[in-house]
């Protein structure tokens, strides 16, 4: 009887577990779990457009030239007695300076001959003026037909006054010579060669150096076909900076000369020219400006209106992708009008305030939904 007792207390144990499991997994079944929406809208940030007006930036390269190249030649024959300490190759020398100079004993013996002509000569005229002045007084007592210019000595008088002018020829052909014997330089200038030395005899004619001009330099560089419509309207002294690209860098000023009025067959570009003046710095403190050195040239051109300055890339393509009022992502194609460093210039293809993407999801497409991550701002003000 125990033994009934025992296996009937054991089987109403186990109906109250199983009713007690039953129940609970019931009531956990009852309560639905609350499940949170998950948001999958990439996220983006933007910034609004806005029209500038931009001033277009030009630069090329080219080298470092001089204005004038000069072969100096003796105009008189002679032995070079003294010369100029920087007369000598890489020296430079101011414009009046005296190269050097030759023997001058002859030349100004010469003048002093061509001083006597003179004076004899003046005399002559004036002996000639006398005789001519008494003639006149005895013709008035003389009948007319017996009164010639030769009674008058009117040719003794026109010969003396001849004389008188080849004196004075002669004399300014001695001075010019003697002035010769000093050669002067005729501008600032870098001695490129010397051929002479003291005590050689030159003759005229003669190879004696050649100089460069340093008063102005110039520097030749082309404009390519897409920068060729933004030049500047009117090519007349517009400022320019010159940068060398050396191991240290060296800017100076220059201006717009001219533009040498042709296209290169080969390239099909255009060749400016701009001018910087003292450019060894004789007479200034500025770095120099060395013949033969390759520099940068940079100047103003046109003036752009209305456009949108926008990060290369951002633009695919000629694509850009913005933000709708739905934000939802569009595509939309522009018109690139000018490329300056890292950006682009659009003229036309986008709004005032349009919504610029500016960090796009890996695959981006029309249509999608997207999460803005900041407030927009200005893309001018932004910093990209």
């Amino acid at each position: 009887m125990n033994s009934t007792w025992y296996k009937f207390s054991i089987f109403v144990i186990i109906l109250i577990v199983g009713v007690a499991i039953q129940q609970g997994i019931q009531a956990s079944e009852s309560e639905p779990q609350q499940k949170e929406e998950v948001d999958i809208r990439p996220i983006v940030s933007v910034e609004l457009l806005n029209a500038v007006d931009h001033q277009v930036s030009i630069s090329s390269f080219g080298e470092v030239q001089a204005l004038e190249k000069t072969i100096l030649a003796a105009q008189v024959s002679g032995e070079v007695t003294t010369w100029h300490p920087n007369f000598v190759a890489g020296g430079l020398v101011k414009r009046g300076d005296i190269l050097f100079s030759i023997e001058k004993d002859a030349y100004e013996a010469a003048l002093l001959q061509a001083e006597a002509k003179i004076s004899l000569a003046q005399a002559t005229l004036i002996e000639e003026q006398a005789r001519q002045q008494v003639a006149m007084r005895e013709s008035r007592s003389l009948p007319a037909s017996k009164v010639s210019d030769l009674y008058l000595r009117k040719p003794q008088v026109l010969s003396a006054k001849a004389q008188l002018k080849s004196a004075q020829a002669a004399y300014r052909i001695a001075q010019r010579d003697l002035d010769n014997c000093d050669i002067k330089a005729p501008y600032d200038a870098l001695v490129i060669s010397r051929e002479i030395g003291s005590g050689q005899f030159i003759n005229i004619g003669m190879k004696v150096a050649e100089i460069n001009n340093i008063e102005v330099a110039e520097i030749i560089f082309p404009v390519a076909g897409f920068d060729s419509q933004f030049l500047p309207n009117t090519i007349d002294n517009n400022f320019a900076l010159i940068t060398t690209k050396e191991f240290v860098s060296v800017s100076r000023k220059g201006y717009l000369q001219r533009d040498l009025g042709i296209v290169d067959q080969t390239t099909r570009m255009s060749h400016l020219v701009i001018r910087v003046d003292d450019p060894y710095s004789l007479n200034s403190n500025l770095p120099r400006l060395k013949f033969g050195t390759y520099v940068e040239v940079s100047f103003e051109g046109i003036e752009l209106k209305n456009v949108y300055k926008i990060p290369q890339t951002l633009v695919n393509n000629r694509k850009v992708w913005l933000l709708d009022e739905n934000e939802q992502l569009q595509s939309h194609a522009v018109e690139v009008i000018r490329e300056e460093g890292s950006y682009f210039y659009v003229s036309s293809g986008v709004n005032e305030n349009d919504k610029l993407v500016m960090t796009l999801p890996e695959y981006p497409q029309n249509g999608m939904a997207a999460k803005v991550l900041d407030k927009a701002t200005p893309l001018a003000s932004a910093k990209i």
